[in-house]
């Protein structure tokens, strides 16, 4: 199964905004993702509580997981996501 590792970029972490950007996007890779962090079960990656009751904050370690045809695409569409520091970036309807 294909993995990939990243730390969280967002001064927040994955809270508020930055968790809803990353479930939107998960939820729209064409293969379940799920998401873990070390000494947790991997989480499903589109779901909002999974996601924040994971409590990764700036600097956390996440694993991300993914099973299928285009699953090494949609890693590294949420592993780029997560590498920035989605609180600094302007909301895409400002």
């Amino acid at each position: 199964m294909p993995q990939k590792t990243v730390v969280i970029a967002s001064s927040s972490g994955l809270h508020a905004r930055p968790a809803k950007l990353f479930v939107q996007a998960a939820a729209r890779q064409p293969v379940p993702v799920r998401i873990s962090v070390p000494g947790r079960k991997p989480a499903p990656a589109n779901s909002m509580l999974a996601v924040l009751a994971l409590g990764a904050g700036h600097g956390t370690e996440v694993t991300l997981e993914a099973e299928g045809p285009g699953a090494e695409e949609a890693l590294t569409v949420l592993a780029d996501l997560l590498s920035r520091d989605l609180d600094a970036e302007e909301p895409a309807d400002a």
